[in-house]
């Protein structure tokens, strides 16, 4: 673990969702450079511990708390032992949710629609609850969410996975004001495209020449939003999103590398039941 730049987050604890690997695994190890003390959530239990141990093993504090998020008693659970060996969360960073949804609104049906929005909405309504309910009592608290342009563009064969993130930033405004009042901050980072699949030659500096700034984000390109909404210096800010995706957003483009061309929708005639 290399030194931090600061330790702006001592004493505090930080959850954080979805923290086996990915955008939510750099916003936790960047989390503990800066003196938190962190648990690792993943439904994958393997992956949350492989991620804990790293922490520790380099001189960090961690904890492991595996859980399905989408589910309320495991959620409450996990909580109930992030309190009991940590300490009250401080800071809940609401990462974890499904990427891999595409399909056409036209083969889509109630089981991936229920799936999806189970993942990435009610997850975050379930763990902000349970993380607010504890931050009013103490009169501060900050909770972040992972959004996506999806919620204010529109990927195409995505209807749900949109419809969630669109949830998830109205969610947001909707939580900032009802617990501004207790001190409690609720915020989001929108990331833009980071590549989390590890795409590599061909394929990845053609959808790179989308980017105004010319290549694709990594995961740790999305810690200093975070850090920065967690932090002291955001005290004065709430409902609020931070785009972090090298401009794509701010341009008018054509979709050519579209990652769900139309050469795949659904032909009427053949594909269709």
């Amino acid at each position: 673990m290399t030194n931090p730049v600061s330790r702006r987050f001592e004493g505090r604890v930080v959850l954080v969702t979805g923290a086996g690997g990915g955008i939510g695994r750099a916003v936790a190890e960047r989390f503990v450079r800066e003196g938190a003390r962190v648990a690792v959530n993943d439904v994958e239990e393997g992956a949350a511990r492989a991620v804990a141990e790293g922490i520790t093993s380099a001189g960090g504090t961690a904890l492991a708390v595996p859980a399905d998020v989408s589910d309320a008693a495991q959620v409450d659970a996990m909580f109930g032992r992030v309190e009991a060996e940590l300490g009250d969360v401080d800071v809940l960073y609401n990462n974890a949710g499904l990427i891999d949804t595409a399909r056409h609104f036209l083969e889509a049906d109630e089981a991936w629609w229920d799936r999806i929005v189970r993942v990435n909405l009610k997850s975050v309504f379930l763990c902000s609850h349970r993380a607010a309910r504890v931050m009013v009592r103490r009169r501060r608290g900050v909770i972040i969410s992972t959004s996506s342009g999806g919620a204010t563009r529109a990927h195409r064969g995505n209807v749900a996975y949109d419809a969630t993130k669109g949830g998830i930033e109205a969610m947001t405004r909707a939580m900032a004001l009802d617990l501004a009042p207790y001190g409690v901050r609720v915020n989001g980072v929108v990331p833009g495209f980071i590549n989390t699949y590890g795409l590599t030659g061909e394929q990845l500096r053609v959808r790179e020449k989308t980017v105004p700034l010319g290549r694709y984000g990594v995961a740790g390109d999305m810690t200093g939003a975070a850090l920065f909404l967690a932090s002291d210096d955001a005290a004065y800010i709430t409902g609020q999103f931070i785009v972090v995706d090298g401009g794509v957003l701010v341009q008018q483009r054509s979709a050519n590398v579209d990652t769900f061309p139309v050469e795949g929708f659904p032909r009427v005639e053949a594909d269709l039941p």
